[in-house]
């Protein structure tokens, strides 16, 4: 059976996660309030993330901006800001 959470990303009741996908009290935090569909989102603004400033998950910096940018985007309803990066442009 699906369990259900109050998405504080979506601000509605949605599908929450299976399990905790991130360690410590952070990790719990986000099982208990974040979506499945949320946390997809977030999937896809990290990996921009990781590409477009090329981070390494070896360096401790880099997990620390992915960390920051994470509890902003989910929690903060803070979009990812990538320098330079310009969204292709949709065909109309």
């Amino acid at each position: 059976m699906a369990r259900n959470v109050n998405c504080v990303y979506l601000n509605k009741e949605a599908p929450g996660l299976d399990f905790q996908l991130y360690p410590g009290d952070l990790g719990k935090r986000i099982f208990d309030s974040v979506s499945k569909e949320a946390w997809t989102l977030w999937q896809k603004k990290q990996t921009m993330l990781i590409n477009e400033n090329k981070l390494s998950m070896m360096n401790v910096d880099d997990r620390k901006l992915l960390e920051d940018n994470m509890v902003n985007f989910l929690f903060e309803g803070k979009d990812v800001v990538v320098e330079g990066y310009v969204p292709p442009a949709e065909d109309e």
